[in-house]
């Protein structure tokens, strides 16, 4: 491992459907429940209380100011009856839930359902849900989800504006990313500045360093794509590195394992899991292009007590419209020199006095980051102003409906 001291977050699918659950639910439960065998048996007698999921003093506190605020009408039709679980595995909107109680296949009551205005509403792995469990069914209703401590999102792929949250509460975000072709230090800096910007800390894991003529070349280049965090050269196979990687991760954490696919994610975390949950598959040779493992997110119990997500890999890394602290974490280097620039509002164009630009002309600052840098800040922009007109819509939308209730009749008794 190597720290570089450099400088120290589809329900709407569209539209609902109405039938979703109906139409859907014989088909995903026979690939959640096919899918979950591993999770079963690894989570059945690991599991003693809600500590060993990760549930500490602060979650507690949160759990009992969350069932002080629900709606008395829920109150009333739950009372006594609802438990805090996890979202370990989630399918479309059928989930496997664990508890302390036990583990079951869970749907969100309509209630809950209706209250989700925005993809990013919808539990996804590693939330905390207020569950109802159904014991004598196997199966449990999920009630609400409880406020996330962390989210790590991405834009949906394609033109669509909605955030899909990746993974809910995560302490560390592990970037992973291979000594190979495909190696970017771009897309390493998006990883990064949607992990600053989930409340998880990221690190950055080079795979495979068996296979790499120069890993010393690729560990330079990550420090410099985002400087200030851990990187760590592993290699699954040999073990390498991998000692040094389980001691970052510390009992009762939950981790959640990024990259884009082909990287080793799955191999990786079959090696921090010590068995051999996760398929695997070869790397195309002729491009190192990664083939697509993982198909769903799943929450694994790693040696040692902590928790892993693994996702699927991301053909498309797109912004979320983050706050500026995930964006001025990952090129702090930039935002510093810009303070230095003459003029408050410079572009590091061809402004005079611009610090930015004199760096790069010393060799100080590479120009693909700055270029990198500006493209975010594009993308970002461009996804506050979509975020901006659909809240309006939506606003607009619900003002009309409230307009046609106020409007009704009342009845006269």
């Amino acid at each position: 491992m190597t720290t570089n001291n450099q400088n120290s977050s589809n329900h709407n699918e569209g539209k609902h459907d109405s039938h979703l659950l109906s139409d859907t639910c014989s088909v995903q439960e026979t690939i959640i429940e096919s899918n979950t065998l591993s999770v079963e048996e690894q989570l059945d007698g690991t599991v003693q209380d809600l500590q060993g999921l990760g549930f500490d003093e602060a979650w507690s506190s949160t759990w009992e100011s969350w069932i002080q605020e629900l709606q008395e009408s829920t109150a009333r039709r739950y009372a006594g009856q609802l438990v805090p679980a996890r979202v370990a595995l989630a399918h479309k909107h059928l989930y496997r839930v664990v508890s302390a109680e036990g583990e079951w296949l869970a749907e969100l009551s309509g209630q809950a359902r209706a209250g989700m205005a925005l993809l990013s509403d919808w539990p996804t792995v590693g939330d905390w849900v207020a569950v109802a469990p159904r014991q004598a069914e196997g199966r449990a209703t999920i009630v609400g989800v409880l406020p996330r401590r962390s989210t790590f999102g991405r834009k949906v792929a394609g033109g669509r504006r909605d955030t899909q949250i990746v993974a809910a509460n995560a302490d560390i975000a592990l970037l992973v990313t291979s000594m190979s072709r495909d190696f970017e230090p771009r897309r390493l800096e998006r990883y990064a500045a949607l992990a600053w910007d989930s409340g998880a800390m990221p690190a950055i894991v080079l795979t495979k360093s068996d296979e790499a003529d120069d890993p010393e070349l690729f560990e330079a280049q990550a420090m410099q794509a985002v400087p200030g965090v851990d990187v760590y050269r592993v290699s699954a196979m040999t073990g390498e590195g991998m000692d040094e990687l389980r001691a970052r991760i510390a009992p009762g954490m939950t981790v959640v394992l990024v990259g884009s696919s082909g990287v080793g994610k799955s191999t990786l975390a079959n090696a921090l899991t010590g068995t051999e949950q996760m398929l695997t598959q070869a790397a195309r040779s002729d491009d190192d292009r990664g083939r697509h493992t993982t198909t769903h997110r799943e929450l694994l119990r790693l040696q040692g007590g902590a928790w892993l997500i693994d996702t699927p890999g991301m053909r498309e890394v797109g912004m979320t419209a983050i706050d500026s602290e995930g964006l001025s974490n990952t090129f702090e280097d930039i935002e510093s020199l810009a303070e230095q620039c003459r003029f408050g509002d410079c572009k590091h164009e061809r402004e005079p006095g611009c610090a930015v630009r004199e760096a790069i002309h010393t060799g100080e600052l590479d120009s693909s980051r700055l270029r990198g840098y500006q493209k975010l800040q594009r993308e970002i922009a461009y996804m506050r102003r979509s975020e901006n007109a659909q809240l309006a819509r939506q606003h607009v939308q619900n003002n009309k409906k409230l307009s046609k209730m106020s409007s009704r009749p009342s009845k006269r008794r």
